[in-house]
């Protein structure tokens, strides 16, 4: 039986972990952009980050083990004069440990944030997948996201 719930400052070491799991899939497909090893947030930030309602953060948890991370904006375009005035729900970065992927853990955890955008009144949930991770890409388009825009570079 597994629980998906608010990241608490308890989970601060295991969030740390798998962050440098998924440092380590993007410093092998791009380490001309990404430092190994790393993390994109130290301990001091992702307590502030799991204090904030604006930044939610969900943890999966199985037999008192974190197994899985899913990092959320909040967003919306308040009075643009461009853009509609909707409420996003912005996955920020989606995590699943190593030895449980496959075990649809990921599934569990991106329709609990789309249940969570739901209730919260979003109108669309987004996020942003690297090229270099095509694994990602693939489990997203199964869950029924689709491409909503693509970044470009050229490398000088």
């Amino acid at each position: 039986m597994y629980t998906i719930r608010r990241a608490e400052e308890k989970d601060t070491q295991n969030v740390l972990r798998l962050l440098a799991q998924v440092n380590g899939v993007h410093h092998a497909g791009r380490p001309d952009l990404f430092k190994g090893p790393a993390t994109k947030y130290n301990a001091t930030e992702l307590r502030e980050i799991f204090a904030d309602d604006k930044r939610p953060v969900f943890v999966y948890e199985e037999a008192g083990q974190v197994l899985g991370y899913a990092f959320c904006i909040f967003q919306q375009y308040a009075d643009s004069l461009l853009m509609t005035d909707i409420k996003t729900l912005y996955i920020d970065d989606l995590c699943v440990e190593e030895a449980a992927r496959g075990r649809q853990v990921g599934t569990a955890l991106y329709r609990h944030v789309l249940d969570f955008a739901r209730a919260a009144g979003c109108y669309n949930v987004t996020l942003n997948v690297w090229a270099l991770n095509e694994p990602a890409r693939r489990f997203y388009e199964k869950c029924g996201m689709q491409v909503q825009k693509i970044g470009m570079e050229q490398i000088l």
